[in-house]
C-alpha cells in the first residue's frame, strides 16, 4: 500500500509479509471446503454417466483456471487490498465497488462463513454429540416462529471467534494457521486418493459407454452449477495483494498454481468415488466422501473422512476470515463504510476493526438460524460480480493502455471471455432456477443504494 493510500508514513500500515507459497495455500484453502465430499452424488443424479462426471469436474477446473488467469492480471496490475472491490471501483466507479463490498459484508462472505461454521459443528457432532446440530440447547417462541440454538451453532460460533482472534493478532499468525490446516487438507486428500486408487474394488466403471439422450444439455447446465460452487474461492488471494511481498510476481503464481492443484485433487477424488461405488449408489448418497471411504476401507474409512471434512471446513473458514476482512478496509478508507473500519491496528498491523465487525456479524448470522437461506438469496450475486470483474479487465486495458502490467492474462481475449461467458450463463441459470431467491437477493443488494448515498454525503462533509 502506498503512502497516498494509507496516509502519512507514520500511520499504521498493512505488512507485506505473504509469499507466493502463502498465497498458493490461501487459494487452495479457500476453494477446498466440503463441496468435494458432498457434491458428486447430486451430479450423478443429474448426469448418470461416469465419464461425463469426470469431464464436468475437469471442465469446471478449466473455466475456473480461466478466471484465475483473469484475476491474476488484475491483481498484479492493481496490487492493493480489496480485490474485487478495487477492480470494480476502478472499472465502473465507486458505486459498483461499494455494492460488491456491501453484499460481501451483509451476507455474501459473512453468510458463507456462518454456513461453513454450522457445517463444521455438524461434523464435529459426529465425534462430540453435544455439538451436533440435532442437539437443541434451547428454543424460544418469538411470535409465529421459534428461535432455537443447537450445539452445531455453538461450535461454529466458537470456530469463528477463535480464528478471528488468531487473524487479529497478526498476519503471520493467521497465515501460519491457514497454511498448516491447508497442508493437512491436501495431505488427507492425496492420501485418500492414493489409497483409493490402489485399494481392491469390485466396481467396474464404464467411462466410455453411450451418453444418455433425454434432457442431457439442461442436466449438464444444472450439474455445472454444483461444480462451480465447489470451485468458488479461487480469487481469495487478490484481496491480499496489499500484503504480498511481490504481488506482481507472486500473485499470478499463487492463484494459477493453486487453482491447478485443486483441479487435479478434485478429479482424483472423483476417480476414487467412481472406483469405490456403482453409479446408482453414488446417486443415492449426499455424503459421497464417507460412503466411498466406507466401501473401500470399512467403517474406519468413513470416520477418517469425517475428520478430513472437519479439517477442510475449518480451513475454509480460516481462509475466508483472512481474505474477506480485507474487502471492507479500502471501502472504509474511501469513506464508503463505517469510519472505524478504516483503522489498521497500531501494534498488530492488521485490519483489526474489520475482523471484529466481520466476526461478530458472522456469529449473529450463525445464531439467527437463517444464515443458509440468506446465503442462498445472494449466491447468484457471486457470479454476477465475477462477470463484472472479468469484464473489468477489458475496460481497464482499454482505458489505461500504457499502464505497466507485470502479468498479462494468458490467452487474452479468449480465455477471459470464456470466464465471463460461463459466469453470465451461471447467473442466468440461477435466475431461471431460483427466481424467488434471486429476487430477494437483488433486493438485499439494492438496499446498499441508500447506504451508499448516506456515506457519500458524510464524505462530502
Amino acid at each position: 500500500m502506498s503512502e497516498a493510500e494509507s496516509g502519512p508514513s507514520t500511520a499504521p500500515a498493512l505488512v507485506r509479509g505473504l509469499s507466493a507459497w502463502d498465497g498458493g495455500l490461501v487459494t487452495i484453502g479457500s476453494i477446498l471446503g466440503s463441496g468435494i465430499f458432498l457434491t458428486t452424488g447430486s451430479i450423478a443424479r443429474l448426469v448418470p454417466h461416469e465419464g461425463l462426471i469426470l469431464l464436468l469436474w475437469a471442465a469446471g477446473g478449466l473455466v475456473t483456471l480461466a478466471g484465475a488467469l483473469t484475476y491474476a492480471e488484475l491483481g498484479a496490475t492493481y496490487p492493493r487490498a480489496g480485490g474485487q472491490y478495487e477492480f470494480l471501483k476502478l472499472a465502473y466507479g465507486p458505486l459498483w465497488g461499494f455494492l460488491f463490498g456491501w453484499a460481501a459484508f451483509i451476507v455474501m462472505m459473512t453468510g458463507g462463513i456462518a454456513t461453513m461454521a454450522v457445517g463444521f459443528g455438524e461434523y464435529l457432532g459426529v465425534f462430540v454429540p453435544f455439538f451436533s446440530t440435532r442437539h437443541v440447547l434451547w428454543s424460544v417462541p418469538l411470535g409465529p416462529v421459534h428461535w432455537s440454538v443447537n450445539g452445531g451453532q455453538v461450535a461454529g460460533a466458537g470456530a469463528i471467534l477463535f480464528l478471528t482472534a488468531i487473524n487479529y493478532v497478526g498476519l503471520k499468525q493467521g497465515a501460519l494457521v491457514q497454511n498448516l490446516v491447508t497442508i493437512a487438507k491436501i495431505s488427507s486428500l492425496v492420501g485418500l486418493g492414493a489409497l483409493g486408487l490402489t485399494a481392491a474394488s469390485d466396481v467396474r466403471p464404464e467411462f466410455l459407454r453411450p451418453l444418455p439422450e433425454a434432457g442431457l444439455l439442461s442436466a449438464i447446465g444444472v450439474a455445472m452449477v454444483a461444480v462451480f460452487w465447489s470451485y468458488d474461492g479461487f480469487y481469495a488471494v487478490t484481496n491480499l495483494c496489499g500484503e504480498m511481498r511481490k504481488p506482481e510476481r507472486d500473485l499470478p503464481r499463487a492463484i494459477v498454481l493453486g487453482t491447478l492443484a485443486v483441479t487435479v485433487l478434485y478429479v482424483l477424488m472423483n476417480i476414487v468415488y467412481i472406483r469405490a461405488l456403482p453409479l446408482a449408489a453414488i446417486a443415492e448418497t449426499d455424503r459421497i466422501g464417507e460412503a466411498a471411504a466406507s466401501a473401500l476401507f470399512g467403517p474406519l474409512g468413513g470416520r477418517l473422512i469425517s475428520v478430513a471434512v472437519l479439517v477442510s471446513i475449518f480451513g475454509c473458514i480460516s481462509s475466508t476470515i483472512l481474505y474477506a476482512a480485507r474487502i471492507y478496509l479500502p471501502m472504509a478508507q474511501d469513506g464508503l463504510f463505517f469510519s472505524r473500519l478504516a483503522e489498521i491496528h497500531p501494534k498488530y498491523q492488521t485490519p483489526g476493526a474489520c475482523l471484529v465487525a466481520q466476526g461478530l456479524w458472522s456469529v449473529a448470522l450463525t445464531f439467527s438460524g437463517s444464515y443458509e437461506q440468506l446465503y442462498t438469496f445472494v449466491v447468484f450475486a457471486i457470479v454476477l460480480f465475477h462477470a463484472l470483474s472479468g469484464a473489468a479487465l477489458f475496460v481497464l486495458r482499454r482505458r489505461e493502455p500504457l499502464r505497466p502490467r507485470p502479468y498479462r492474462a494468458w490467452g487474452y481475449p479468449v480465455v477471459p471471455g470464456v470466464f465471463i461467458a460461463a459466469s453470465v450463463a451461471l447467473f442466468l441459470n440461477t435466475l431461471v432456477e431460483k427466481p424467488w431467491e434471486s429476487g430477494i437477493g437483488l433486493g438485499l443488494i439494492l438496499l446498499g443504494l441508500p447506504a451508499y448515498a448516506r456515506w457519500r454525503r458524510l464524505r462530502a462533509r
